[in-house]
């Protein structure tokens, strides 16, 4: 797993497709964008494409993608730092099955409750 920013080395040549994907876009039904501060979580094939990845800013995901299993690892490893976010309805399963809480917003999204709490500071 890559712990990156988009200050870091090569961010833009594994990251880039994935801000121009429409299919990502269709598939999450959410926009990813390459905000300042954000510390994105990504796991990569051995050609360095993106299997699965999750945007974090000030404890709160931002955004979310992947193939189930990757996505897993991903999202249970940050679940100690995450207090929250709204992120897609599509792997509301995996959420669950990591550990967040789950609650449902909007036809698309569903906000999400991670393991940090004010004792972790």
């Amino acid at each position: 797993m890559k712990i990156m920013t988009n200050q870091s080395k090569g961010f833009y040549q594994i990251m880039g497709k994935v801000f121009g994907s429409r299919e990502i876009e269709r598939e999450t039904k959410d926009r990813i964008y390459d905000d300042d501060e954000k510390e994105w979580y990504i796991e990569l094939d051995k050609e360095k494409n993106v299997l699965a990845f999750v945007s974090i800013k000030d404890k709160t995901i931002k955004n979310i993608y992947g193939t189930p299993d990757k996505l897993e690892k991903i999202l249970t490893k940050v679940y100690p730092i995450v207090t929250t976010g709204i992120v897609t309805k599509k792997y509301v399963q995996i959420y669950i099955k990591c550990g967040y809480k789950v609650e449902d917003l909007y036809s698309y999204f569903v906000k999400i409750y991670g393991g940090y709490t004010d004792e972790h500071k």
